[in-house]
């Protein structure tokens, strides 16, 4: 069993990165910024400027915004600065109503809202929001995770500044992780200090729940429950595990107006970290325990991979949160720590390089595509098959390995993310 210290370190660290989030995070990480901002103006904004990085730009376009009807970052900033709560975080619009909605809307039209990519920064993960009424202004910066504020200022008093080097080595140093230790932790941990990881159980398929009552998004995990998508699929633990993760996906990206257990500030991640492990479980008829174990390791795996990718990049979050669905998978299985390793050079030799083209409906079916490879690389590791260190990217040592695909992810395809929002920006719709 790990020290003390490090089990609560590591604790701490899960209850940081695996909370609940209304809609997608990037929108919501703005609406949030656009609250605080409006908090500190203490009335109405007439006007509000907002200045982003690329990546959260082009996570916020074409995504559906809970309980709206609408897309995209307008309504998001709008009812930020209307209803919006710095509180609640992540669930920052949870108190819409139809009549704000309304409210929402009119503030739109009336041209208010101004939204553009800030030049000059090297963060992924940057919003910067300036509301204005009158001779007043509050400016507000979230930098590094999507609830990490880093400066407040109300007209010429700067009452929060975190982005100098001073402030960046005070706070407190990240837990460096291996999958060595993931492990020891997702096995060893006394039962009682991880079990709140089942919230993410409750969350999760809640959320595929709800898909089912709406058509959200392209409605993928619906079309997998039908009786021609069975006769293709099969009704098997396969198909169900895609049904109910991507019926999650649909309605989150849908905009249903309901939470889900987000991991590394994606829900989407979220719910690809979780449902395919608790689906398996039930189906494979594993102890609650197991269950736990499973959630934990599938869940901290992905925050361990995005310790070293960021929060944000041109590497879809899919194939992180995959791979940890996977560990957790092959775990179930009755694997042991060399067949989960075994599990993640399997899963990095197929999906590396599956780009981001920002959050929408059509996520769906990239989380298909990352559990449906988890599920063939957690089956092929119980056979005693792995893509070997002769092959590719893999090497003999699993954390060069997941070195092997943050790197590729973080620094080679920036390029690639450049050409994705250069793409995106210039359709004509």
């Amino acid at each position: 069993m790990l020290e003390t210290n490090i089990r609560e370190q590591i604790i701490q660290l899960i209850h940081c990165q695996v909370v609940p989030a209304v809609g997608c995070t990037e929108p919501m990480a703005v609406a949030l910024c656009t609250a605080r901002a409006a908090e500190l103006l203490n009335q109405r904004p007439e006007h509000i400027y907002v200045r982003l990085s690329a990546n959260i730009l082009k996570n916020a376009m074409g995504v559906g915004i809970p309980g709206t009807g609408m897309i995209g970052l307008p309504i998001a900033i709008a009812l930020g600065a209307l209803i919006g709560k710095s509180e609640y975080q992540l669930e920052v619009i949870k108190d819409l109503t139809p009549a704000t909605l309304e409210q929402g809307k009119t503030y739109i039209s009336e041209n208010r809202i101004d939204i553009s990519l800030k030049e000059g920064i090297t963060e992924k993960l940057y919003i910067e929001v300036t509301c204005v009424s009158g001779e007043h202004k509050a400016t507000v910066i979230i930098a590094g995770s999507h609830t990490h504020i880093v400066f407040e200022q109300v007209d010429d008093n700067v009452l929060v500044d975190k982005r100098n080097p001073e402030a960046a080595v005070s706070e407190a140093t990240p837990l460096c992780l291996n999958l060595q230790t993931v492990w020891d932790f997702a096995m060893t941990t006394p039962i009682e200090e991880i079990d709140f990881i089942l919230e993410a159980k409750r969350y999760n398929l809640r959320a595929a729940a709800e898909a089912v009552k709406g058509n959200y998004g392209h409605c993928l995990g619906k079309i997998m429950d039908r009786p021609l998508s069975r006769g293709i699929f099969g009704n098997s633990i396969f198909s169900h595990i895609i049904a109910k993760t991507a019926s999650a996906c649909d309605a989150r990206m849908g905009g249903a107006l309901i939470p889900v257990m987000s991991n590394s500030g994606s829900g989407n991640q979220g719910i690809c970290a979780t449902n395919p492990v608790v689906v398996f479980a039930k189906e494979n008829e594993n102890t609650r325990e197991e269950l736990v174990r499973a959630l934990i390791l599938s869940h901290l795996t992905a925050i361990y991979i995005k310790q070293s990718l960021g929060a944000l990049s041109a590497l879809c979050g899919c194939v992180v949160a995959s791979i940890g669905s996977s560990c957790g998978i092959t775990y179930l299985m009755g694997g042991n720590y060399a067949n989960v390793c075994n599990s993640v050079k399997n899963m990095i030799a197929n999906l590396t390089g599956m780009i981001c083209d920002g959050a929408k409906p059509s996520c769906s079916l990239k989380i298909s595509s990352g559990v449906s490879t988890a599920i063939l690389s957690a089956t092929l590791s119980m056979e005693g098959k792995c893509v070997t260190a002769a092959e590719g990217i893999i090497d003999n040592d699993v954390d060069k390995s997941i070195q092997n695909l943050t790197s590729i992810g973080k620094e080679a395809m920036c390029n690639t993310d450049d050409m994705v929002l250069n793409i995106m920006t210039n359709k004509c719709n």
